[in-house]
Order: C-alpha cells, then sequence, then structure tokens
C-alpha cells in the first residue's frame, strides 16, 4: 500500500514538473508559427515585388529591342537607297564615259582629215618668260620621280605632296595626268578607297587620252569592290573591256568581272 501511494505521488509530481514545460513549449511552437507565417507573407510580398521589377524591365527591354530594329530597318533603307542611288550614278557616268570617248574618236578623225597644222601657227612661248620647255619638262619628270620614290617606299603623305607641286607649279607638263594617277595610287595604298575613287574619277574624267587612263578605269572598279559597291565595280569593269580592250586592264577586269 505504502509503495502504491509512493509511486502515485511520483506520477504526481512529474506531471506537476512536466505541465508548465509543456506549456511552455506550446507557447514556443505559436510564436515560432506567427514568425514562420510573417516570413512567408514577407517572402511572398518580396516575390510580387520582384515579379512587378521584372515586368517593368522586361517591358523596357522589349522598348530598346523594338528601338533597335526600327534604327536598323532605317539603316538598311537608307544604305539600299544609297545603293541604288550609287548603282544609277555610275551607270549614268559610264555612259559619260562611253560619250568622252566617242567624241575623242571624232575630234582624232577630225584631225586627220584636216591634216597637220603648220609650224608658223602655232604659238610661241615668250620669251620674257625666261623659262624654256626642256628644263621644265626635266624638272616636272624630277618632281615625279621623287614622288614615287616616296610612294613605293610607302610615304604616301610625302609622296602626295611631291605630285600636288608638280600639277601645281608645271599644269602644262605632260606628267601631269600621271601625277593625277599616282595621287589616287596613293590613296588606294593607304586603304582609303573613297577618296582612290574621286581622284581615279579626275584621271578618267579629264586626262582623256592619257596612257593612265586605262589604269585608272581598272582600279577604280577595284576601289569600288573594296567599298561593296559591286555595281559601280561591275560598271568600271565594263568600261575597261568596251573602251580599251587590247589592253593588259581589259584582261584582268574580264577575269574580275567573271
Amino acid at each position: 500500500m505504502n509503495k502504491t501511494r509512493s509511486v502515485v505521488m511520483h506520477i504526481r509530481n512529474a506531471v506537476v514538473f512536466l505541465c508548465p514545460l509543456l506549456v511552455l513549449n506550446a507557447c514556443a511552437s505559436k510564436s515560432e508559427l506567427v514568425v514562420v507565417a510573417d516570413d512567408v507573407k514577407r517572402l511572398k510580398t518580396d516575390t510580387e515585388t520582384v515579379r512587378s521589377q521584372s515586368a517593368a524591365s522586361y517591358s523596357d527591354v522589349q522598348l530598346v529591342r523594338d528601338e533597335v530594329a526600327q534604327l536598323k530597318g532605317n539603316v538598311d533603307e537608307m544604305a539600299y537607297r544609297n545603293k541604288q542611288t550609287f548603282g544609277r550614278l555610275g551607270l549614268e557616268d559610264s555612259l559619260i564615259v562611253h560619250k568622252l570617248d566617242a567624241l575623242e574618236a571624232r575630234l582624232s578623225r577630225l584631225e586627220q582629215q584636216l591634216g597637220p597644222v603648220p609650224a608658223k601657227s602655232l604659238s610661241q612661248p615668250s620669251s620674257a618668260s625666261g623659262v624654256s620647255s626642256g628644263p621644265v619638262a626635266r624638272t616636272a619628270s624630277a618632281m615625279l620621280g621623287d614622288g614615287i620614290q616616296k610612294l613605293e617606299s610607302g610615304n604616301y603623305s610625302s609622296a602626295r605632296e611631291s605630285f600636288v607641286s608638280l600639277l601645281q607649279s608645271h599644269p602644262s607638263s605632260d606628267l601631269v595626268d600621271d601625277a593625277q594617277f599616282y595621287i589616287a595610287e596613293s590613296y588606294f595604298a593607304e586603304k582609303w578607297y573613297e577618296k582612290a575613287v574621286l581622284e581615279y574619277q579626275t584621271v578618267i574624267a579629264k586626262y582623256t587620252k592619257s596612257s593612265k587612263r586605262p589604269a585608272a578605269l581598272y582600279k577604280q572598279a577595284l576601289a569600288f569592290e573594296q567599298l561593296g559597291d559591286t555595281v559601280n565595280a561591275k560598271a568600271r569593269f565594263r568600261d575597261v573591256m568596251n573602251v580599251y580592250p587590247s589592253s593588259s586592264e581589259a584582261a584582268k577586269a574580264k577575269k574580275m568581272f567573271k
């Protein structure tokens, strides 16, 4: 009997001791649940915020993409229009080349029909100048040689100075077409193809009887190719083959044209 009472007492004491602990644990669990619930709520809020920001960012990115696509479309349209314009100008310029050569051929035939002009009718250089054609030709030749030497050594700017000086100081020299051609060559060697095209054009349009004209036409075609302008390049290759069919440039142009 005593033993039973003792056991009951121990159990009662244990219950009394454990109840506060259970209550505390229950309270702690409820507090933790509240904290977890708050965390979950906060995470949901943050997630919604991130989603909102992501949507806005995506919208901005899409807007930028649309603007880039529009700009690219404008650039492509401009490039197409320029290509069409340059192609038309190239064909018109080719017609001009043929017309110039036809006029030169007619003039040559007229000169042959009229016969040589008497020597007395030719204007003589004024003695007041004090400069004869001999020294001028040698000076121009020296300047041209100096420019070519600089060109071959890669000193393009200095070479151009020599050629330009020749053009300015000896405009009536029979070497001016050579000087102009080598100016164009210097730009081509520098890979400044836009400028080379213009300088070759001066040879083509201004010095129609120059021996450098076939080379100018051919090299201008190569410059157009480097610029990606295949329309004008083909037009110039065709000019070389049609106007100067027996030249070495025509043979090279035929290979390039294919």
